[in-house]
């Protein structure tokens, strides 16, 4: 049950984190929020409150170490701990809202594929260090890093694909790190390509929302350790490993 439940959601302002914040909030967990955009983390705050729940929101980059480790701290002294982390915050290609591709490696400046791979990789990283001993001292818990692909044709995805690629191989490494202190980590992915708050009208109304997630990130959150190290996936209405 994730009724009282302290959960971490990074990159939550809008779109898939926004969406997973909501449905903790609907579940009944404690939610903390993470993102750098203030204003619109403002406006997810006030919706996770109309819920009733306990909710908070820190200001973060996960590219920081401080901010990272500030942002765990706040979060177990306002709720008493951590049980869940999703490592949701990302730097994502929004290739099929009719934006320009990324460029390829010729093209791409190093500053560029720095700054995709300190965020989505790097990120995922900072946040499972620093939220590791908390969720020891609790005697355990569930940390979930986002997933997600992209086609080799026409180039553009190299970066992402390889953050995210790299993110599974991190999660099945980690997840033998912690085992021994019945710490579940997976990945997952949203199910597909979907278009955020943010997308143009066009995208909007061809693709699915946030809302194509369901219920994978709640279940996500309560895999047990059979699943641990592995990328997981939705059947139904149980997650299935996938690889």
């Amino acid at each position: 049950m994730l009724k009282d439940k302290v959960v971490v959601l990074t990159g939550s302002a809008k779109g898939i984190g926004r969406y997973n914040a909501q449905r903790f909030a609907q579940a009944g967990a404690k939610v903390a929020i993470a993102d750098i955009d203030t204003e619109r983390m403002a406006q997810t705050l006030a919706e996770l409150e109309d819920y009733g729940g306990a909710a908070m929101a820190v200001e973060t980059s996960v590219r920081d170490e401080e901010q990272v480790r500030g942002l765990m701290a706040a979060v177990a002294e306002r709720f008493g701990g951590i049980d869940i982390l999703i490592n949701n915050a990302g730097i994502v290609p929004h290739f099929n809202w009719g934006v320009p591709r990324w460029p390829a490696v010729r093209d791409m400046e190093f500053s560029f594929w720095q700054n995709v791979m300190g965020t989505n990789l790097g990120g995922t990283f900072l946040c499972s260090k620093h939220v590791t001993p908390y969720m020891e001292q609790r005697g355990g818990g569930n940390i979930v890093n986002l997933y997600g692909g992209g086609g080799l044709t026409p180039a553009g995805a190299n970066a992402y694909v390889t953050s995210k690629e790299a993110i599974v191989i991190f999660s099945q490494f980690h997840a033998e790190e912690v085992r021994d202190a019945n710490i579940v980590v997976v990945s997952i992915s949203p199910g597909g390509a979907i278009a955020t708050e943010d997308a143009p009208d066009e995208a909007r109304g061809r693709m699915p929302g946030p809302d194509l997630a369901g219920d994978r990130f709640l279940l996500a959150a309560e895999a047990s350790m059979e699943l641990t190290g592995h990328l997981v996936n939705l059947e139904g209405d149980k997650l299935v490993i996938e690889r």
